[in-house]
């Protein structure tokens, strides 16, 4: 965010944070300060918001901010920070974004892709705090009943694997990939205790082809391929695998979260949606373009599905995931 003010010409003159994370601590050459001192120091202010947040207790305490001062959350992609969601960049793709929300299936996905293009554009919170879903209801777009293999691209520790064993009561075997070594150990042993669900786990990033390439390994969710990555972290070589290449027995259910390569996943997973037309799960919010650019590329070769947005609560506009159910 700092790197993007500077970029353009915008002078920030402080930082505060929330009182039990003022530890007398600096943050680029500033000390970090509460915001009871803001208010002792500038009689008018405006707060750009620099971390993000799904909890609730948190969006709560945003929320009363937003309230009582002019507060702005600025839209900051996960990858692909060289391509921000600005009103060029807008009205440059305004066609494909039309063509975009023409593709949803019901009211709800229409309003929630407007309300984040709003928001992309505003920085206010209100529009995201209108459009977001629970869990639960994202869930109970799919055929539960009809999964039972699933390839969960990007499976971190397992926690997703966790999830679609909840919520798919007939699954009996997950493929679940995952690159970084760290995240990977701890899937493996999930693999190893779970008794109920054949999980099969890959160390591996997924791709548009099976080969080996570069990869930045943090340990936590945002590792990611070289290239698709704005991450500083120590780079080692990976296997790459395409979907594709991972089974040729039939997979009901596919879950694309790798951090800004989905577009490249997708691509490597086409042979397996033309011949299964599995339920798919796509993140759409690490690349400014993905949110439009990725429903427009699956609904070249994707027909006969039907395609639904939903957000879950958090700010700022991540946790947006594209519901594509075949009919």
């Amino acid at each position: 965010l700092i790197e993007r003010f500077e970029k353009i010409g915008i002078r920030y003159a402080d930082i505060f944070a929330s009182d039990g994370f003022v530890r007398g601590h600096s943050f680029h050459g500033i000390r970090v300060k509460s915001l009871e001192e803001i208010r002792t120091l500038y009689e008018d202010f405006v707060i750009v918001l620099s971390f993000a947040s799904n909890r609730e207790e948190v969006l709560y305490m945003l929320s009363e901010l937003n309230m009582r001062f002019d507060m702005y959350v600025p839209d900051m992609p996960v990858a692909g920070v060289d391509e921000y969601f600005d009103m060029d960049f807008y009205n440059a793709n305004y066609e494909k974004i039309v063509c975009a929300y023409d593709l949803f299936f019901d009211e709800d996905s229409k309003n929630a892709f407007a309300a984040i293009i709003n928001f992309k554009l505003s920085g206010r919170m209100s529009y995201l705090m209108e459009a977001y879903s629970e869990r639960d209801e994202l869930y109970s777009l799919f055929p539960k009943n009809d999964i039972r293999t699933v390839v969960d691209a990007g499976a971190y520790n397992g926690d997703t694997a966790r999830e679609a064993k909840h919520y798919f009561p007939s699954l009996e075997r997950i493929y679940a990939i995952e690159p970084d070594k760290r995240n990977y150990k701890k899937l493996l042993k999930y693999s190893e205790d779970e008794n109920d669900v054949e999980v099969i786990p890959i160390n591996a990033a997924v791709w548009s082809e099976s080969s080996r390439g570069e990869f930045f390994g943090s340990g936590n969710r945002n590792s990611t391929i070289v290239a698709t990555s704005s991450y500083e972290h120590v780079v080692t070589e990976v296997s790459l695998v395409s979907v594709d290449d991972i089974t040729d027995g039939k997979v009901d259910y596919v879950k694309y979260d790798v951090e800004g390569a989905e577009c490249e996943a997708l691509l490597g997973s086409k042979k397996l949606v033309l011949r299964d037309k599995p339920s798919l799960l796509v993140s759409l919010y690490h690349r400014s373009r993905d949110i439009f650019a990725l429903p427009l590329m699956l609904s070249e070769w994707c027909g006969e599905y039907k395609f639904y947005l939903r957000r879950l609560k958090c700010l700022p506009a991540w946790e947006i995931d594209l519901v594509m159910i075949p009919t």
